[in-house]
């Protein structure tokens, strides 16, 4: 409506102009001076107005973007005006002021929502940009460093060197574990960063967890775990020692507790078992403890490089196949020219026993499947995979198989894939578990 009257207005007045300067011109013709000064006069008036009338929209326009830029919506129009194009413009302009208004109210009570969220965080979050200038740090995070305020990167190193060192040498996306000691206490802090941008300038953010408690749980149901294995390993070869041996001395003791002289064969004959099976007990025992010692010394690793694909043709020398088996056996290496930086010996050492764990678990079945695949994964992580289709990992025991000394197999010692693991952590890598039961069960060494 406002904008219907502007230009009926504006088209009025044009006309008028147009009008009187057909006038002034049919004056200037005729030589009516009279009528020419008039017209000239009217005519001056006329764009005198119509200078004004755009001026004042213009400048009502431009004050009101310039109110609305500055976040000033106190800036009202007058709406009791005589002209109407001008009091329908001003109603507009005030209308469409009330609704930016009410959008930047919602936004502002959103963002102060957002914020006390982040400050009421159990993680710290901070976001800085390209110079190290801190633009937001919450409570949290200045909580986990003992330090306030945040304002630049090169602050941390008053908390600890290396901790300035992992900032200033982020890059998004990255993941890093770091063990912060002040004069308190030991905090492990994982991070994690982010890349964003705000007003077309990219920033960073990462967020800082303390895990202490965390990897404090773990260790602990660790140890727990670790203490009810070898409580049972102990208690089944002690138990029969214990039974044995209270038998056999009730052969050389009467009722009365005195000593018996002689004893007929019968009795030596059973004494003789009954020492041959302590004697066995024992021998398993001295296994168990030679084997926990194992555990405990495993020797750093003599990392070298070696070519991947000739570490899977040793492994398949070594692991040989019967002729008769119905069990396929793949091995693959892609790219051919695939090369780890690893202590042969050792990883020799796992892929054998996660083979033969794979084989194990296939026992007769007609369509065993197991393949080994040594490559590249999508974040240029070099991996081999150890996959078979056999029956798999219950879900229950998914967390147990890598305890020392927990087993399912009849007379394994339990401490194959814990050893592994331990090993491909001083490699600096992982070994992870993947099972779906009578689908497909793999082992990933990571480096």
């Amino acid at each position: 409506m406002a904008s219907r009257n502007f230009y009926i207005r504006l088209i009025v007045q044009v006309l008028l102009l147009t009008l009187t300067t057909v006038v002034l011109g049919f004056a200037v013709v005729n030589r009516w001076y009279l009528v020419f000064f008039l017209a000239l006069i009217l005519l001056v008036a006329q764009v005198y107005s119509l200078i004004t009338f755009i001026n004042s929209t213009n400048r009502k326009i431009a004050y009101f973007f310039d109110a609305i830029k500055n976040e000033d919506f106190t800036l009202r129009f007058p709406e009791k005006v005589s002209i109407k194009s001008f009091k329908e413009l001003n109603k507009s302009l005030n209308r469409v002021n009330g609704l930016i208004q009410e959008v930047h109210l919602q936004l502002q009570i959103r963002e102060r929502y957002y914020q006390e969220i982040i400050k009421q965080a159990k993680i710290g979050i901070m976001t800085y940009n390209e110079r190290g200038h801190i633009l937001f740090a919450n409570p949290t995070l200045e909580r986990i460093l003992n330090y306030h305020p945040l304002n630049h990167i090169k602050q941390l190193r008053q908390i600890n060197e290396n901790l300035y060192e992992v900032f200033a040498s982020f890059q998004p996306f990255e993941r890093k574990l770091f063990q912060l000691t002040n004069e308190r206490e030991q905090i492990q802090l994982a991070l994690k960063s982010t890349a964003i941008v705000l007003d077309e300038k990219p920033l960073l953010l990462v967020v800082v967890q303390d895990i202490k408690q965390e990897l404090d749980e773990k260790e602990t149901d660790s140890w727990i775990r670790l203490i009810r294995v070898l409580t049972h390993e102990i208690m089944n070869t002690i138990t029969p020692i214990t039974s044995i041996s209270e038998s056999i001395l009730k052969y050389y003791h009467t009722r009365e507790g005195k000593v018996v002289e002689q004893l007929d064969t019968e009795k030596i004959l059973s004494a003789s078992r009954g020492l041959e099976v302590i004697q066995k007990q024992g021998n398993d025992l001295m296994d168990f403890v030679q084997s926990y010692r194992s555990f405990l010394n495993v020797p750093k690793p003599d990392r070298k490089i070696v070519s991947a694909k000739k570490l899977l043709d040793k492994v398949k020398v070594l692991m040989g196949r019967d002729s008769e088996s119905t069990l396929q056996l793949f091995w693959s290496c892609d790219p051919e020219d695939l090369e780890l930086f690893i202590d042969e010996k050792q990883l020799t050492q796992i892929l054998i026993n996660l083979v033969k764990n794979a084989i194990q678990s296939l026992g007769n079945s007609e369509n065993g499947l197991v393949a080994v695949t040594a490559a590249i994964d999508g974040n240029g992580r070099k991996y081999i995979e150890v996959k078979d289709n056999g029956p798999g990992i219950p879900e229950h025991l998914a967390d147990e198989i890598f305890v020392p000394f927990f087993t399912t197999k009849e007379g394994g010692t339990g401490i194959g894939l814990s050893l592994s693991r331990q090993i491909m952590q001083r490699h600096g890598g992982s070994l992870k578990m993947f099972s779906i039961p009578d689908v497909e069960t793999s082992f990933t060494l990571t480096f």
